[in-house]
């Protein structure tokens, strides 16, 4: 026991070390006793935090994941710059909490009968954060920006919804033909090529946010920098440290700032879940980006209400390549290896982050949308193997002539061990075999648009924006996304009405048999819906878990600490005292630095595993971030013994070999502890 006391004290020193902030090392405002209970949240008849809850000190200290490689709205690709971004702009329309849009800097709105023309009306006290008013003609400017094939944007494709946006991102059309213009200081028209029901959802994408013109014209590419940028959101950007910390504070300006209640933001680039788990039970953090994967099971029975598991805007699922045999024409056999997938197997054993099994496209919660659902979907995992076996066996495979075909995947801890464990359940239900073939992310995505070497390959989508029509139109013909080959004038003709269709009962029945009908012809096999995994402080009020996962600083809050509460409760009732009448105050003692001890953890992935995807962007380069920052621990596999499955060859691209499952057990992985820290 001496020893034991010996070795932790060292391991604690280092530990208290290792949380006392970034690069700097610095101390910032906004340090917390992660340990103190907050005070019960009391709101006032308008739905306002009341004043005698909220903590003197509103500093919010947020993880980000990775450093953004810039925060110029319209040429910002990713999760981490997103982040800011909302925090630094507004869009003409703004999400709340739970997700819905809401105005932004246009307080209303009219759509046309024919639902081409969108005329906005501009709040008049919507000011920059120099004092400058936003006008139409800032928006008209910043669409133009966007749309321009000198800014070179990735994420000007938001914008093809708008009247000549294609012909103007190609340089078919210049800037100025672009369907946008200012009818007034106030008031803006934009005119679309066709109805898009989901026009406003898109337009709290940075892509569409205004800029300042005068600042772009004066400071160039270097406009976004600090002490350059002028923004019209709740924030202004203060400080940029590369790889320490970017820091926000209020913008005085903003139209709602009486109800922005942060006064500064501090965003840290942790590409280390570990490090920012440490940060989070230090006191550093308010709110992680993700978890560690091998130190999920200790967080969920330790730190309960600080661990936030929710539903993402997202599917994970395989592809079948409909122009290469064998599964031309051949639908019973794509179904087959549906019916084959035990996906509470996948999601408990594989995944083991609260993944929900899927039996179709459309992840659940987007809206008043519900899929469909394949009548196997409620049969028993037995009875849909019995079913398999039939349709393989009358797709003319036997055992002695096996089905063979190739799965393809790109990098990445969970891509690997979901070919792994699908290819081991084909060949245990089935008799299958499948050999594994992983590519570089540009290789693969080339492979899958070619569509000439794929048979079966990993796929997956995250939704730009809230609404089903995002992942229905990968199947459209002709779609830059549609690797799968899939193609149906009816099908296209319902994705046409559903475009078109403006009375939202109507078009939700129109993607429900568009979905109906994807199901019937299984041109691709789902497997799981994504989830997003963070820690955030019970002293963080404000936010709401949302499908899109959009978290704007503007509209949260912290609460005091139970002490506070007793302090100030104190000093009013000596406040209230006779002159003669003395009060005792307690002392409060000063906040002290708590480590927590953990396990030593060793790193779940290889160098490159980990690629950020902004919620919105298709995960075809990479897995998300929470795929690939979020793995349990491969010793947690827990696989039916008899299985076999096919080698996973070290992670350079090539083809692998089949051995018994136990070669992706990793005994190396250090057990985590199940005892309180001391």
């Amino acid at each position: 026991m001496i020893q034991h006391r010996q070795f932790l004290l060292p391991v604690f020193c280092v530990m208290l070390l290792g949380a006392c902030g970034n690069d700097d090392r610095e101390r910032l405002p906004g340090r917390f006793d992660r340990h103190a209970t907050a005070v019960e949240l009391v709101l006032t008849e308008d739905g306002q935090p009341d004043p005698s809850v909220l903590a003197t000190e509103q500093i919010l200290h947020r993880d980000n994941g990775e450093e953004p490689a810039t925060l110029d709205p319209h040429i910002a690709e990713g999760a981490p710059s997103a982040h800011i971004l909302r925090d630094l702009f507004e869009g003409l329309t703004a999400e709340s909490p739970q997700g819905r849009i809401i105005p932004g800097a246009a307080i209303r709105w009219n759509i046309s009968r024919d639902g081409k023309t969108y005329t906005f009306y501009l709040r008049k006290d919507a000011r920059w954060s120099n004092g400058d008013p936003v006008t139409a003609e800032d928006f008209v400017y910043g669409l133009r920006r966007s749309a321009s094939p000198a800014t070179a944007s990735n994420r000007a494709q938001v914008l093809l919804p708008i009247a000549n946006a294609a012909e103007v991102l190609s340089g078919v059309m210049p800037t100025d033909q672009l369907g946008v213009k200012a009818i007034n200081e106030h008031i803006l028209e934009i005119s679309l090529k066709g109805p898009t029901p989901y026009f406003l959802n898109l337009l709290n994408d940075s892509s569409t946010y205004p800029v300042h013109r005068a600042s772009v014209l004066e400071h160039g590419s270097s406009f976004s920098r600090p002490g350059n940028l002028v923004s019209n959101g709740a924030y202004v950007l203060e400080d940029w440290k590369l790889r320490s910390r970017i820091e926000l504070v209020k913008n005085a300006n903003y139209w709602d700032a009486d109800h922005v209640y942060i006064e500064q933001v501090f965003y840290f680039p942790f590409e280390d879940q570990s490090a920012a788990s440490k940060q989070f039970r230090a006191g550093e953090l308010h709110w992680t980006d993700g978890v560690p994967a091998n130190q999920f099971k200790w967080l969920q029975k330790h730190y309960p209400d600080e661990l936030v598991i929710s539903p993402w805007s997202g599917s994970y699922f395989f592809g079948y390549n409909l122009l290469r045999e064998p599964f031309i024409e051949n639908p019973d056999l794509r179904l087959a290896l549906a019916l084959a997938l035990d996906r509470d197997l996948l999601t408990e054993k594989v995944t083991q982050f609260g993944e929900q099994p899927s039996y179709g496209l459309v992840p659940p919660g987007i809206g008043e949308f519900v899929s469909p659902l394949p009548e196997w979907a409620e049969w028993s995992q037995a009875e849909r193997n019995e079913e398999a076996r039939r349709l393989y066996a009358g797709a003319g495979y036997t055992e002695d002539d096996p089905l063979r075909f190739e799965i393809r995947y790109d990098a990445g801890l969970n891509n690997k061990k979901m070919a792994l464990a699908a290819a081991s359940l084909w060949k245990q239900v089935l008799g299958a075999q499948a050999t594994l073939l992983n590519e570089e992310p540009k290789v693969f995505l080339q492979s899958r648009e070619q569509k000439v070497l794929t048979q079966v390959f990993r796929a997956g989508w995250i939704s730009d924006f809230a609404d089903p029509f995002s992942f229905l139109e990968l199947f459209r013909t002709g779609h830059g996304r549609n690797d799968f080959g899939y193609s149906n004038e009816l099908y296209d003709s319902l994705l046409d009405d559903i475009a078109s269709e403006r009375v939202p009962a109507r078009r939700r029945r129109l993607m429900f048999e568009a979905e109906r009908m994807l199901l019937a012809e299984m041109p691709y096999i789902p497997v799981y819906t994504y989830v997003t995994k963070r820690l955030v402080s019970p002293r963080l009020r404000g936010w709401d878990s949302n499908i899109m996962d959009h978290h704007y600083s503007k509209n949260m809050f912290l609460l005091k600490t139970a002490e506070e509460g007793q302090q100030s409760t104190t000093v009013e009732a000596e406040d209230k005292a006779e002159p003669n009448t003395e009060v005792q105050v307690e002392e409060i003692p000063l906040e002290q630095s708590v480590a927590e001890e953990l396990p030593e953890e060793k790193p779940t992935t290889e160098p490159g595993d980990d690629l950020a995807i902004e919620a919105g962007v298709d995960n075809e380069t990479g897995t998300s971030a929470d795929e690939a920052g979020a793995e349990p621990p491969a010793s947690q596999l827990d696989m039916p013994e008899q299985v076999d499955i096919p080698e996973q060859a070290p992670d350079v691209p090539g083809q692998d070999t089949m051995v018994p499952l136990e070669v992706i057990e990793d005994d190396d992985t250090p057990e985590l502890v199940e005892d309180p820290p001391e």
